[in-house]
């Protein structure tokens, strides 16, 4: 488990590196904040007691996302290469089938870098924050919370269809995030039936709407538009900014996005590691 010194020390040292190079990196302090206890997840590299390198490991299932960052004073000096090959060492230990490697779409050391090794582009994903639109709500929709065992069943078969784990991934990530998070976990119900999923996690004046899923057979009919404005009606009137994340090749998420009022500010590049 990380400290609280490690995790201060982590986002000094974030600061520096996106304020010098114009990006944002994706380190999900939620989940450095949970880590447990007896495994390596996080690699740090220190200079006269100072860190300088840090590369932070995410799993889901059977795969792994890594991203990490180098003090701009320390670069060119084989540091996030030895951190990087610590990071694939440990995940290949837990015979990890896909290592992402995540970097911000910005950052051009990042690109560079990964030139040298093995790996090819993936995925680019879209952080969007919503801007004033006026929404319109159905009463047929509605969000409950996700209590019961059927639920639970619901919201891994969703992320079966609607991400495209397996299920034996879907169950070890659906238990994972159901033992770190704190975040408000939805079942929507259209015509009091269960249609779908999301979580919703509200802190420091913001919400983040993450496992955004309908079902295969009831898409197209509406339920995420009206889902999603009943979500975002929900945190407005709370004062909270809202905010979300979309890969760019699921082009009918980015488009049910943009119409209700979400425009993307900022994006980050998956690549797997080609081992």
């Amino acid at each position: 488990m990380l400290t609280s010194i490690q995790l201060n020390e982590i986002k000094v040292l974030q600061e520096v590196c996106e304020n010098e190079g114009g990006f944002e990196l994706k380190l999900n302090f939620e989940m450095l904040k949970n880590r447990v206890e007896n495994k390596t997840e996080d690699f740090f590299h220190y200079e006269d007691g100072r860190l300088v390198g840090f590369l932070g490991s995410y799993g889901f299932g059977i795969k792994v996302e890594l991203c990490g960052m180098v003090h701009p004073e320390y670069r060119r000096r084989g540091i996030f290469s030895r951190l990087l090959e610590m990071g694939i060492e440990e995940a290949k230990n837990q015979n990890i089938e896909t290592i992402l490697l995540n970097a911000p779409t910005e950052s051009q050391t990042a690109k560079e870098f990964l030139k040298t090794i093995p790996c090819k582009f993936s995925v680019a994903e879209y952080q969007m924050k919503w801007q004033k639109t006026e929404l319109t709500e159905d009463p047929e929709v509605t969000l409950r919370p996700s209590i019961s065992t059927d639920d639970r069943e619901a919201e891994i078969q969703l992320e079966v269809s609607g991400f495209g784990f397996s299920e034996e991934e879907a169950r070890e990530y659906h238990q994972t995030i159901r033992e770190i998070d704190s975040d408000q976990r939805f079942i929507i119900e259209a015509n009091g039936k269960t249609a779908g999923k999301m979580r919703v996690s509200e802190k420091n004046g913001e919400a983040w709407i993450y496992g955004f899923a309908i079902f295969p057979e009831l898409r197209g009919k509406g339920i995420g538009r009206k889902t999603l404005s009943k979500v975002v009606k929900m945190a407005d009137q709370k004062g909270l900014s809202i905010f979300l994340e979309v890969e760019a090749k699921n082009a009918h998420a980015l488009g049910l996005y943009e119409s209700c009022g979400f425009r993307s500010y900022h994006s980050q590049d998956y690549y797997e590691y080609l081992k």
